[in-house]
């Protein structure tokens, strides 16, 4: 029945499904394996994509060629474009999602790949010779052979779910656990740990009183994720906000004793930057209220997700809190809130490439991996899948530097420092995140990918016509002027000192009060410009030149800083050094070298335990 295919992915969750279509795209023969097909790309938790840091990722995705931006786009019911107010390096874009139509654009896009087949099974154990990866076995007894195979089992690898004093095995709630991989893998040598998450009650939106909620619109002008000519919305649904109160907290403190995160009967650690209701309550006792986000589940639906109320509290303890929050009076709930364990691999098992170190031509990618999001699962599924086509093609990895990418930073965080909670991007953690800003992503990624063969001609094409536009608008703006009397009146509108003398744009530019847009509509010279380019990419380019403008010098600096520590970035360390013998390095650092095998001395530079001093010793040791 089944050819021997060139990738197998495992999962058909965000990072399943991008790692599925990266790799079909790029022209391998790929069979998806997936519990259900129902659920493709099932938004297991909260219905939105992006946020702070994890829009970047998305739009970094859909950069490389992948499908996250361009179904988050079909699939919006709203828009936000977060830390306005913040810098460029900031501003995070947001979506809420249909759940429903998500899932199933997701399957319209992977059906209509050409090259990608489907499978609906349960894998159980990984066939391997010699520690190559050959095939995977499945429940219903088939032996599928493959030259790579990507594992993208999220919360399923022995999932078990708690709700009080109940607790019950699956992978989420309504689905079978996955069993008998963990144990194939450790068989294999594979050291595995136990992490925890959980996801909130969703509620009947009939039998809420939103009069007594706040409204949260999305933008007056809404964006996309995608840089392709997706649709925007013609129309959004609201978020509202609603609060606990102290008598909210003190009926989920009578269930603690049954709670299974302080009965100790949850053995995994979960995530510090999302915790649930009762965590923050017992971590910040002193609060006497949190915010909960009351987010719709899609457009032709009555569900609603309670953002912040996560919990693994009996589930009646959860229902009489939540009808003691103002709003949520005669609230019906749909189902409860729960916890979930599962097993992960830590990551320092892992390659930059995501091929794992013990079978080769095995790929990881996702929560599996100690991850936590859709947005950074999608993001090592699209590498996994480019680099398992890659590998099998004898062709060289495609790894990403953290000046290039938040994806870059990600992985580069998980194989050198590995995880002791599930990994949360943000954008504290990429430390040019002036340089990986939301706006630019394309910019950075398109051409690579598109030399790659994953990105579309069509796309680079775009690209190109974007950066010169850009190009031609700074330029414009830096030898164009105004006359204190074109432009005095504007500026006095906003707040900012008149001219006394002529001055250019890009001058005027530098002023926060003054936008690039503004300007359009005083100098004629200046707008002939703009109405020269095509009106669908027209606002990217005046807001992405506005930045540039704006930012130059800081981004100039960053840009130089990167540049120099690129020098030590790039020097290359042999995979197989015997780091042990060098005994100018300290103990620690022997050892913490010797487990994670860095490929640079950049890399090497961000593992715990690894000082500058035994940095040093590495480049004086390579005669740098």
């Amino acid at each position: 029945m089944f050819m021997e295919y060139d990738v197998i992915v495992v999962g058909a969750g965000h990072a399943g499904c991008e790692a599925a279509a990266a790799a079909a795209n790029l022209g391998s023969r790929v069979l998806l394996i997936t519990m259900n097909m129902m659920n493709m790309a099932q938004m297991s938790c909260n219905p939105s994509m992006g946020g702070i840091a994890k829009g970047q990722i998305v739009r970094e995705v859909d950069a490389l060629g992948g499908y996250s931006g361009i179904v988050t786009d079909h699939t919006m019911i709203q828009f936000r474009m977060l830390n306005r107010s913040k810098g460029p390096a900031m501003w995070s874009p947001r979506a809420q999602n249909d759940r429903m139509l998500f899932s199933m654009k997701w399957r319209e896009m992977l059906e209509n790949t050409p090259g990608l087949d489907f499978w609906q099974d349960i894998v159980t154990s990984i066939l391997t010779k010699d520690k190559r990866v050959t095939g995977v076995k499945t429940s219903l007894g088939w032996d599928i052979m493959a030259k790579s195979v990507i594992l993208t089992n999220g919360t399923f690898l022995n999932g078990l779910i708690h709700i009080g004093e109940k607790n019950f095995g699956g992978g989420r709630i309504g689905e079978p656990a996955a069993l008998g991989l963990t144990q194939c893998l450790t068989d294999l040598g594979f050291e595995t740990k136990r992490l925890k998450t959980g996801t909130p009650v969703r509620v009947d939106g009939r039998s809420i009183n939103f009069s007594k909620l706040d409204e949260q619109p999305g933008d007056v002008e809404p964006s996309r994720f995608s840089f392709t000519d997706t649709p925007l919305p013609e129309k959004q649904r609201s978020c509202y906000l609603a609060y606990t109160s102290k008598k909210v907290h003190d009926i989920l403190r009578t269930g603690f004793d049954k709670s299974p995160m302080f009965s100790v009967r949850i053995e995994g650690v979960g995530p510090r930057y999302c915790p649930s209701i009762e965590d923050k309550i017992d971590r910040f006792s002193t609060k006497e209220r949190h915010q909960l986000f009351i987010e719709p589940e899609g457009w032709n639906t009555v569900e609603y997700y309670v953002n912040g109320f996560s919990s693994s509290l009996p589930d009646y303890i959860q229902f009489e809190a939540l009808r003691q929050v103002e709003g949520f009076e005669n609230v019906k709930i749909f189902r409860p809130g729960y916890a979930i364990e599962y097993d992960y691999f830590p990551p320092e098992q892992l390659d930059y490439s995501l091929e794992t170190r013990v079978v080769e031509n095995l790929f990881f990618a996702g929560q599996i991996n100690g991850t936590t999001g859709y947005e950074e699962a999608a993001g090592q599924g699209i590498m996994a899948g480019i680099n398992a086509h890659r590998k099998i093609n004898s062709l060289p990895p495609l790894i990403l530097k953290r000046s290039e990418a938040y994806n870059g930073v990600l992985i580069d965080d998980l194989v050198t420092k590995g995880i002791d909670e599930p990994y949360r991007m943000f954008t504290s953690r990429a430390e040019y995140r002036i340089l990986l800003r939301q706006d630019n992503a394309d910019l950075r990624l398109t051409p690579l990918s598109h030399l790659l063969g994953l990105a579309s001609p069509e796309r680079m094409e775009r690209v190109a016509q974007k950066k010169g536009m850009i190009d031609t608008l700074i330029q414009a703006a830096k030898k164009e002027s105004l006359d204190p009397e074109q432009v005095n009146g504007l500026l006095e509108k906003l707040g900012t000192s008149p001219l006394s003398q002529r001055a250019r744009l890009a001058s005027l530019v530098l002023r926060p009060q003054v936008q690039i847009s503004d300007l359009v509509l005083l100098h004629q010279g200046f707008r002939e410009i703009i109405h020269q380019f095509p009106e669908v990419i027209r606002q990217q380019c005046l807001e992405e030149a506005e930045i540039l403008l704006k930012y130059e010098g800081y981004i100039s600096k960053e840009q130089d800083l990167a540049d120099k520590l690129a020098r030590f970035e790039n020097i290359e360390l042999h995979p197989d050094f015997d780091y042990h013998k060098l005994t100018s390095l300290s103990y620690e650092s022997r050892e913490k070298l010797s487990r994670f095998k860095p490929g640079t001395i950049g890399q090497a530079s961000r593992i715990g335990g690894v000082s500058p001093a035994d940095l040093s010793v590495l480049i004086v040791y390579l005669g740098r």
